[in-house]
């Protein structure tokens, strides 16, 4: 029966497909990918912010690329602008922001989740070197819900704070797990419970991305309407 479960999970990181997972009596839709299958999108061609799943998948579809999952990127502002670092084929579109403020963005440490042709990495946006070369996509969002296997220090297990919630973190085999809980789940989880999930998951490290507009599109789905977003991360064929 292991031998099974191990080809079904390498079945599923190669194909790419969704696994549901409940843990805690919550409900997530999880994606494990190769880093190379993933895109952080945020500006068009025209250099304006494209905004929806939509103009993303016909942005990446134009470009020769087959889109499979959407699912939006880190806290941004007014306008669709990201709150912080922001890499999009190779290029700085928004720089690091490492001030103080108030927020989840601003609930140090936050991180920062980037992709280079050697895999996937998230590490505390205080410690990310800004003029580090060959990044190809980069966001930054926070907070970070694991570093180094740790927890939080500011996330309690008994709080009531219970809302929709995404995330991203890379596993101990390198692979980008994309999780997102249930909006029809029987509960949501706090910051704690959804640290965990990405701890369970085989996660040192994970990022918080955003919260209640925060959703997760597949297959036919990728061409409806969505809510405006500001990065939107991709999972391409």
């Amino acid at each position: 029966m292991r031998i099974l479960f191990i080809l079904v999970v390498l079945f599923q990181i190669a194909s790419g497909g969704e696994e549901k997972v409940q843990r805690a009596g919550i409900e997530y839709r999880i994606w494990r990918v190769k880093p190379d299958r993933v895109r952080v999108i945020w500006l068009g061609k025209d250099k304006k912010p494209l905004r929806t799943f939509q103009a993303v998948n016909r942005a990446l579809t134009d470009s020769g690329e087959k889109p499979v999952m959407f699912m939006n990127g880190g806290i941004f502002e007014p306008g669709g602008i990201p709150s912080g670092l922001l890499i999009q084929n190779g290029k700085t579109l928004n720089p690091l922001n490492r001030k103080d403020g108030n927020g989840n963005f601003f609930l140090k440490p936050n991180g920062v989740f980037f992709l280079t042709e050697d895999g996937a990495q998230i590490v505390d946006a205080s410690a990310f070197d800004a003029n580090r070369n060959g990044i190809r996509y980069a966001v930054q969002s926070g907070p970070l819900l694991l570093k180094n296997g740790q927890t939080h220090a500011a996330f309690r297990k008994q709080s009531e704070s219970r809302l929709l919630r995404n995330g991203v973190g890379v596993d101990h085999e390198g692979n980008v797990i994309l999780a997102i809980s249930r909006s029809d789940s029987p509960k949501s989880p706090n910051f704690y419970e959804f640290a965990d999930l990405f701890r369970s998951l085989g996660c040192e490290n994970a990022l918080f991305l955003d919260g209640v507009i925060s959703q997760m599109k597949q297959a036919d789905d990728l061409q409806k309407s969505t809510d405006l977003f500001g990065s939107i991360i991709a999972v391409v064929e």
